[in-house]
């Protein structure tokens, strides 16, 4: 079974910018349930169908396949709004690569960093641009942040 471990940090700062150049990213939610999430994806001219299990802490099922763009940018259509949108840095260190999104429209504000693991106990260093893990914080999960964006929250 194809497994993602990953950890969701907040960002302190902007030091990841200048580390990697941005890809825009615009992702939506055919189903957000929890257990089983079904997103459409489009980025660097590609086209992306990922389904993902239940977390069980930082584990699930993922599950991803390149679609044609036109199939991905007809599927976002019919997605959940709002879509979500961001830019997305690839920074590596340390061995491992974080990714850094940066969101946009109703998530503006919002900068994650994500780290996925081979084994929930691998060691990991962070980079000093890293501030509060929030990995089990569901609000900070993409499929959420479509019926309560950041732009929202008190």
């Amino acid at each position: 079974m194809a497994q993602e471990i990953e950890y969701k940090f907040l960002v302190r700062g902007d030091d990841y910018k200048h580390l990697s150049s941005p890809i825009f990213y615009r992702q939506g939610y055919l189903s957000s349930a929890p257990g089983r999430v079904v997103r459409v994806r489009e980025a660097n001219g590609k086209g992306y169908l990922t389904i993902k299990g239940k977390n069980e802490g930082a584990v699930r099922s993922e599950f991803e396949f390149e679609i044609p763009l036109t199939d991905a940018q007809e599927l976002l259509t019919i997605c959940e709004k709002p879509l979500i949108e961001k830019y997305r840095y690839r920074v590596e260190f340390k061995g491992f690569v974080w990714e850094v999104d940066e969101f946009l429209c109703e998530n503006e504000g919002l900068v994650i960093a994500e780290i996925e693991l081979p084994t929930p106990d691998t060691h990991f260093e962070k980079p000093d641009w890293i501030g509060a893990n929030v990995t089990h914080d569901v609000r900070y999960y993409n499929s959420n942040l479509i019926a309560n964006p950041y732009k929202s929250w008190d």
